[in-house]
């Protein structure tokens, strides 16, 4: 059996802020692993696409607020760039 992912891990090297915004984007992160996860069985951002991404902006919404939302588009800004995809989602945020 595999360990899951540590998105945690993941991002540390593209965090910054203080201690309580760096937690917000791993907390966010991991809502939006566990999303992909179960609809598309990829739990690790190094397999996820542009589409990945994409349906969660598309359908994850969930009736949040437009501020919560700018900061999981922040925090999908990070993932991005961490995997060194900055142009991934340039049509989508």
């Amino acid at each position: 059996m595999s360990k899951p992912f540590d998105m945690e891990l993941f991002l540390v090297s593209v965090l910054t802020g203080s201690h309580s915004t760096r937690q917000r984007h791993i907390c966010q992160a991991k809502t939006i692993q566990t999303a992909i996860a179960e609809r598309w069985s990829r739990d690790n951002p190094w397999t996820w696409r542009r589409k990945h991404i994409a349906w969660f902006l598309i359908n994850k919404r969930n009736g949040r607020s437009e501020a919560t939302w700018y900061y999981y588009k922040l925090t999908i800004k990070l993932i991005i760039k961490r995997l060194g995809k900055q142009d991934a989602l340039k049509h989508n945020t």
